[in-house]
């Protein structure tokens, strides 16, 4: 929600407009807007729209029911751009995990689709003239959100090591205290910028960042996006404490203080590209 809000700060006045006549064709769009005061709606819904794709992974906050079709692509329409019509999860768009190893176990490349492809896929269906409106609007919502996670080191690798040859599954694997308890690196990396649901308290922290600088901000090649996080994860993410195996680590406020400002950093530049995108290429 962070992301979007920097967007939509980012955003011209015709895109507000373009942006927010698709997201009435969202079918949870009036979820998103009830209660919300008139001249505040378009904004909220934008910002709300961010978290639609993890919100329908649930039980709750939709109103539509979609299909678990797993965390890797099986089939024909694992890739599928049908719009509204497509009730899977997509659970496997939300990353593309670029392994890396630093005792030589093997590596396995990413499977596709992954957010790599799908950010391609949607950014040129939001500039195409010959797609429909509902397609359209699925993909916006489905780019606020891959726009966001690829900004997020750990959506963007996989570490692969002797203790988990088969990837640690962008950190998912790698934990931070002793079971039963269920705190584990990619979470804590997804929670650094906050975890309230409420898009106005997202809102007020997305005015307080300091604003991207324009240069990378104008960067619009997600395979450089995609990159970056791959360099940050490896340079910063597995950094001690962490560990080439499973852990259980315990983080230190020094590991806390730099991941803080390197996902906030991240958040900014993510919501600069995000309305850099939408702004030159939405039709």
């Amino acid at each position: 929600m962070m992301v979007a809000a920097v967007a939509w700060n980012g955003l011209t006045d015709a895109s507000r407009a373009r942006v927010s006549a698709l997201l009435q064709k969202n079918p949870d769009y009036q979820l998103w807007v009830q209660g919300v005061r008139a001249d505040k709606r378009d904004q909220i819904a934008f910002v709300t729209a961010a978290t639609w794709p993890d919100v329908i992974k649930g039980k709750q906050g939709h109103t539509l029911e979609y299909t678990d079709d797993g965390e890797q692509p099986s089939d024909d329409k694992a890739g599928q751009n049908i719009g509204y019509r497509d009730l899977l999860q997509h659970r496997y768009w939300h990353f593309v995990d670029t392994p890396f190893s630093t005792d030589g176990t093997a590596l396995v490349e990413p499977l596709v689709p992954n957010a790599k492809t799908q950010i391609r896929l949607f950014e040129a269906a939001i500039a195409s003239t010959d797609v429909s409106d509902d397609i359209k609007s699925y993909d916006l919502v489905w780019l606020e959100h891959l726009v966001g996670d690829v900004h997020q080191p750990l959506h963007a690798t996989s570490r692969f090591s002797k203790a988990l040859p088969h990837g640690d599954r962008g950190g998912n694997l790698v934990m931070l205290c002793e079971k039963p308890c269920k705190e584990e690196l990619h979470a804590f990396w997804d929670g650094i910028p906050g975890d309230s649901e409420d898009p106005e308290k997202a809102i007020a922290a997305a005015s307080a960042l300091a604003p991207a600088d324009a240069t990378p901000a104008a960067i619009d090649d997600e395979d450089i996006w995609i990159d970056e996080s791959f360099k940050i994860a490896k340079q910063t993410v597995y950094e001690a404490p962490i560990k080439g195996g499973k852990g259980p680590y315990t983080l230190d406020d020094h590991y806390k203080s730099d991941a803080k400002t390197e996902a906030m950093n991240r958040v900014a530049l993510a919501g600069a590209r995000l309305a850099n995108i939408i702004n030159s290429q939405i039709k």
